[in-house]
């Protein structure tokens, strides 16, 4: 998209970003609030008492909301494109995996959601926080770099950190030490974003994107937290410290039972990313009462939600994401605003490439005139739930790391494996690479998966009778399911915009091509074929 002229401009704001029926004649400001590897599955909202009270109890909590690829940068990249992974081309948090890198800012950046909501709908937008894993890096133009669509930023070089490390702020550098009450990074994305509201153009909406660290590792927590929860353990669930027999390679290379000093690692991590949450909820409640001290509170959509989930201990895996089980793949989504009732509660299946659509839908613009595969959650907000067609399945991608020598770690393992524990326990390899068709309908929860390696190895649960994902049954599932779930997940993997919104298999309007399923021949697409 081009820039337009003033007058072209003016006529784009009237004619593409129509005011929302129901609301104010000033379109609805509109606030994100993303966190950095929080799960839901494990408890991860239990910490957040003022969120759940603040937008949960006065808005809507939705149940079934999925990531499309469970790694930060690749997720990241979901959400500002409203895209797959197999459409924006970001796989995983390195530049060689697109994160940040100059394909990345040429080909995908100029019609992420901001870009949009600033050039076409008269936004002011603001950003606080981690954006891209690999932002920053001077190969990539450093943090001069200021993607647009952004009217104030202050972007984190690099990944997630709490102390000691350097912001973008609007494209200089600004360094920070370790003084609590000048660099605790949750604190001072607050202190920026209350500032913000403080002295925003009134009259204009404006869209913030705030971008926590927590509960990512160092796991820093605020001096004032870092004696809370000291007698919780990470869950021990029925998938915890046992062996992931029926799984891919690198799910069965987890040494089990656990040492127990990984344990006991695991439960401190555990402990602390509760900690951090802490500053998380404080900076929640310091938003929302600075939103309704400049009355913007009843004009604002706010959106909780991160970028993917985690596991501490579940198929003796020690501690990360990757994976594609509930507890890595699944995450909290908290909305209120306009015209969205108390205490309500969605089982609808979403995923985070729906919340760059919705942006845009609550701003007023056409969301059929943007190629995002996500769909707008608009008329979900609104109650119009029985006037939806919506999906029953989507998908997820994930693009495995891997290095081409050994891990020093762990030898034996040879080479293509990476992020390894001191007991020879790798969490990602090359070949960890899969998709996934995940689908919950009247008659099925079902997640069906193929990895793209030698194997061509499959897993599938049904999640009614085994929630936790013990048993692979992709060798007693019936044959039928099995080839449509083939079907689909082809159908998926080669979508785009509006065909990612065809009917899942438990669809009646789903139609099945037989001679399309298991196409893994000599000439077999891969999950992820085109080049970068």
């Amino acid at each position: 998209m081009a820039p337009l002229s003033a007058p072209s401009c003016a006529f784009a704001l009237l004619f593409l970003c129509a005011a929302v029926e129901g609301v104010s004649s000033k379109r609805p400001n509109i606030v994100l609030i993303l966190t950095d590897d929080q799960d839901v599955v494990l408890g991860g909202m239990t910490p957040l008492k003022k969120t759940r009270k603040l937008i949960g109890d006065l808005g809507t909590t939705f149940n079934n909301v999925y990531v499309a690829s469970p790694l930060c940068c690749p997720s990241r990249a979901s959400i500002l494109t409203g895209k797959y992974p197999h459409n924006h081309r970001v796989f995983n948090n390195t530049l060689e995996g697109n994160c940040s890198s100059k394909a990345w800012q040429k080909t995908q950046e100029p019609n992420t959601f901001p870009a949009i909501l600033q050039r076409y709908c008269g936004y002011r937008t603001f950003f606080a926080g981690k954006y891209l894993n690999e932002y920053g890096s001077e190969i990539a133009g450093g943090i001069e770099h200021v993607p647009p669509g952004w009217d104030h930023w202050y972007a984190l070089a690099k990944n997630s950190k709490y102390y000691n490390y350097t912001l973008s702020v609007n494209g200089k550098p600004q360094h920070h030490g370790q003084n609590y009450s000048q660099d605790y990074l949750t604190d001072l994305l607050s202190n920026v974003s209350l500032e913000f509201l403080e002295y925003r153009t009134k009259y204009v909406p404006f869209f913030m994107m705030i971008s926590t660290p927590a509960p990512h590792s160092p796991w820093t927590p605020a001096p004032q937290y870092e004696k809370s929860f000291l007698d919780v353990k990470a869950p021990r669930n029925t998938n915890f410290n046992i062996h992931g027999k029926d799984k891919h390679w690198l799910i069965r290379q987890a040494k089990t039972p656990m040492t127990n000093s990984s344990i006991h690692f695991l439960d401190n991590a555990f402990r602390k990313r509760w900690q951090t949450l802490l500053s998380v909820d404080d900076l929640v409640e310091k938003v929302v009462k600075k939103l309704d001290a400049v009355k913007e509170l009843e004009n604002t959509y706010i959106f909780f939600t991160s970028d993917n989930g985690y596991h501490t201990g579940q198929f003796s895996l020690p501690i990360d994401k990757r994976q594609l089980y509930e507890f890595d793949i699944k995450v909290p989504l908290l909305v209120r605003g306009p015209g969205i009732k108390s205490n309500m509660s969605n089982k609808m299946l979403l995923a985070n490439i729906d919340l760059a659509p919705t942006f845009l839908d609550i701003a007023g613009y056409d969301v059929n005139k943007t190629r995002m595969d996500g769909m707008s959650l608009l008329p979900l907000l609104n109650g119009m739930v029985q006037n939806v067609t919506w999906r029953t399945d989507l998908l997820v991608e994930y693009q495995g790391e891997g290095h081409n020598r050994s891990d020093p770690t762990c030898p034996s393992l040879g080479p293509g494996v990476t992020n390894c524990f001191p007991d020879c326990v790798c969490e990602d390899a090359y070949n960890n690479t899969y998709a996934c068709v995940r689908t919950i309908a009247t008659p099925a929860d079902l997640q069906y998966c193929e990895f793209d390696d030698s194997e061509v190895f499959v897993e599938v649960y049904n999640l009614t009778s085994d929630p936790h994902q013990i048993t692979n049954i992709a060798k007693t599932i019936d044959q039928e399911i099995l080839e449509k779930m083939n079907h689909r997940l082809m159908m998926l993997q080669s979508c785009s915009g509006s065909t990612c919104h065809t009917p899942g298999i438990y669809d009646p309007r789903y139609r099945f091509d037989p001679q399309l399923m298991f196409h893994h021949g000599p000439d077999a697409t891969k999950l992820f074929h085109k080049t970068l």
